[in-house]
């Protein structure tokens, strides 16, 4: 397909754009910028990282977290801080992964809250705590908007502002000729895709929120997705960068070994760059993936200057680097062209990184993660879900759970209740396995039930530094 794209941008853009200029669902904006998109992914503008000249970056460029200055204690001057905030959340994901219908924030995530509902409580206690008045912004997609609008109707009590607007729609691309899918008949929702959350920062624009919160005096964004429940606001972090008028921050955190394949801040031609793994020329990906080398990780927590997103939107300055996202639809092959909002970091004013604790970053992607944080290794505060201080190490217990246990209904179908997991390592699941009550897992835990067993752990065991692969191993 590269050679073939090379081989005649021009005509291949023509024809695109032509064909976008018909199609009446997306507006002239979404338009635009899909053919924007599209004629940079066919010029293969794509800069080269020369890995030669990538630099680790200095505790200036990624700020430690323990070097912030801490939060001003005035009530007054918090208040002052937090008017100036908004906090959006990236709300395009569906639960379908992990088996639900639906947006992924309305997934039950501990005591009956969903993630939504912990993000409303954790703002509505700032506003009231501080007398301030911090807003929160959804961003959903095509797929999500709907059902959101639904969901946010039961927090119109709330003491918080609640805005929802959609990320752009594009037309997904036929690999074969290079026209939009929905130019031949596919015009349902599978015609369809969202870009991908680097197009947070025109569509914030294009909806008109952006000129609203300028109006508001509104000047920092924070970005975050709605699944990682450790993105809370940070007054810390907000009154640096307000101190210090950096426009862009994003938060890092070091890597550990099931991070190796995410993202790094690198300091490359005298400005501080995401390096995503598909820049990584292949000769050099296993050092890519080394935590000596590499030691951060980027958690998609984002805070900018709304100022700065207006000018270098009007300008059409975000060009970032485009994702090429292949899929199949009714066994047609298909493009997906996305773009990531941590890799516009390059084009902002005096941008950083912060290197956050890891208790910033808990994302849940998958049943395994939903076991952590149901579990005693955390409680939940005022929506905000806390570690357990009695957990000595500082890191999770790694949790593998087999396919039996990967939609969220059969998970907990499976636990009569979520075992106490404080003094657990390791644990890895696989077949029909089931839990009872006041189960204690400890140490390196595998319990295997052989194929067409069912094998039950009985309520009350105590299972430490255990190998079941029956029930006369418990």
């Amino acid at each position: 397909m590269a050679a073939a794209a090379v081989a005649a941008p021009d005509t291949k853009i023509e024809q695109f754009r032509d064909a976008v200029a018909k199609l009446d669902e997306i507006s002239e904006n979404e338009k635009a910028g899909c053919i924007s998109l599209v004629s940079r992914y066919l010029s293969g503008e794509a800069e080269q990282i020369e890995w030669s000249k990538i630099q680790t970056p200095t505790d200036e460029v990624v700020v430690p977290y323990d070097t912030l200055a801490p939060a001003p204690q005035d009530l007054d001057a918090m208040k002052s801080l937090l008017d100036k905030l908004v906090v959006l959340k990236l709300n395009g994901g569906l639960g379908t992964t992990m088996g639900c219908t639906g947006p992924k924030s309305v997934i039950e995530v501990r005591n009956g809250f969903t993630f939504l509902d912990l993000i409303v409580i954790q703002i509505e206690s700032l506003n009231k705590k501080y007398g301030c008045d911090v807003p929160l912004l959804l961003m959903n997609s095509f797929n999500t908007h709907d059902d959101t609008q639904k969901i946010v109707e039961k927090y119109s009590n709330s003491n918080i502002s609640i805005h929802t607007f959609n990320q752009s729609q594009y037309p997904r691309i036929v690999t074969e000729d290079f026209l939009p899918l929905p130019s031949k008949g596919q015009t349902g929702k599978d015609g369809w895709y969202p870009p991908g959350h680097g197009d947070v920062f025109p569509s914030l624009n294009n909806s008109g929120k952006l000129d609203t919160l300028l109006s508001q005096g509104k000047e920092y964004v924070f970005v975050a997705n709605s699944d990682n429940l450790g993105a809370i606001v940070d007054i810390k972090i907000l009154s640096h960068l307000i101190s210090n008028q950096n426009e862009y921050c994003m938060e890092v955190t070091p890597k550990t070994l099931a991070d190796v394949k995410g993202g790094t801040l690198i300091s490359y031609e005298g400005r501080v760059q995401l390096l995503e793994i598909a820049q990584v020329p292949d000769e050099h990906v296993n050092e890519f993936k080394s935590i000596e080398k590499f030691k951060i990780f980027n958690t998609n927590n984002l805070w900018v200057n709304l100022k700065a997103i207006k000018r270098l939107v009007e300008a059409e300055a975000l060009k970032m680097e485009i994702i090429p996202n292949p899929k199949e639809v009714d066994g047609v092959k298909v493009l997906q062209l996305e773009t990531a909002a941590g890799a516009a970091i390059r084009f902002f004013e005096k941008a950083i990184g912060i290197n956050v604790p890891r208790s910033r970053f808990l994302p849940v992607k998958a049943t395994s993660d939903l076991l952590l944080v149901q579990s005693d290794l955390y409680t939940l505060v005022d929506g905000y879900v806390i570690r357990n201080p009695v957990r000595v190490k500082p890191s999770n217990p790694s949790i593998e759970l087999g396919p039996e246990f990967k939609k969220v209904a059969s998970f907990l179908a499976r636990f009569k209740s979520i075992p106490s997991i404080v003094e657990l390592d390791s644990l890895k699941v696989s077949g029909d396995v089931s839990f009872g009550s006041g189960i204690v897992l400890k140490g390196n835990v595998t319990i295997a039930a052989k194929s067409g067993v069912k094998l039950e752990i009985p309520d009350g065991a105590v299972l430490e530094n255990k190998d079941i692969n029956g029930p006369e191993d418990i």
